[in-house]
């Protein structure tokens, strides 16, 4: 995979109108004025484009590889999010947190969009069902069924009415996508029971249906695992055989 925001700088130079986002940032993993930074520039090397997909994580082995406490990566999110909002919102500010603390700190750049980019919290859990209702925008789910989706949405409004928020939430979701014929795994990665898009044209076809159903507005296809010659024969086979036919 390459690195995400190194990588929005880039398309955001060679893209004009498409929204450029990350699904996601694992807020644990870096440090939260520094992100807020470099995301902020982002948002203006694109004219107000950014979607910024953030998650608490969940892969024990990277924590321990960066460092970071696995057991507090909850805290850490919640803060790290309330504190990259305070920076995109304002000018100049103050924060005493658990984790990072500073006093009248003058914020530049600040993002186009105003108050702030939309946030979408990636997770399928309660917690982060919690996360999004408090702090996001929507809620980016992660290869989950339907079904799951459906529960979620519903326990999620609740959460959200809950927390005085108007409106309702996006529902969006990552899901890998294998076209038969067309895509070929290369790479094992642990998939924790995760749902795919899999099969022939149709049966993705009616696939993206039912998530249509359950209520997602945004699906991000995730080709990680595949070569590169495979991925981009399945974005091309997506685009020409399932996109016309979606749409």
């Amino acid at each position: 995979m390459l690195e995400p925001i190194a990588l929005l700088s880039h398309l955001a130079a060679v893209t004009r109108r498409v929204r450029i986002g990350t699904s996601v940032i694992i807020l644990p993993y870096r440090h939260p004025i520094a992100v807020a930074k470099m995301l902020a520039t982002i948002d203006q090397l694109s004219e107000g484009r950014l979607i910024f997909g953030a998650g608490a994580g969940w892969m024990e082995e990277e924590f321990s590889a960066l460092g970071r406490p696995y057991a507090e990566r909850g805290a850490m999110s919640d803060e790290n999010l309330r504190l990259i909002k305070e920076l995109w919102a304002n000018e100049t500010v103050s924060f005493e947190g658990t984790y990072t603390r500073f006093r009248d700190m003058q914020t530049s750049p600040r993002t186009v969009q105003r108050p702030h980019p939309p946030i979408w919290v990636g997770g399928n859990s309660r917690r982060a069902l919690r996360r999004v209702a408090e702090l996001g925008d929507g809620w980016h789910a992660t290869g989950t069924t339907p079904e799951a989706v459906t529960e979620g949405r519903i326990a999620l409004q609740g959460l959200w009415e809950k927390n005085h928020r108007p409106g309702s939430p996006v529902l969006s979701m990552r899901i890998p996508l294998f076209l038969e014929g067309v895509s070929t795994q290369v790479l094992s990665f642990p998939s924790r029971g995760r749902a795919s898009l899999r099969g022939n044209v149709k049966q993705v076809i009616d696939a993206i249906g039912r998530y249509k159903e359950a209520g997602i507005e945004h699906v991000a296809l995730e080709m990680s695992i595949q070569s590169h010659e495979s991925i981009i024969q399945t974005m091309e086979a997506f685009m020409s055989e399932v996109m016309p036919q979606v749409t």
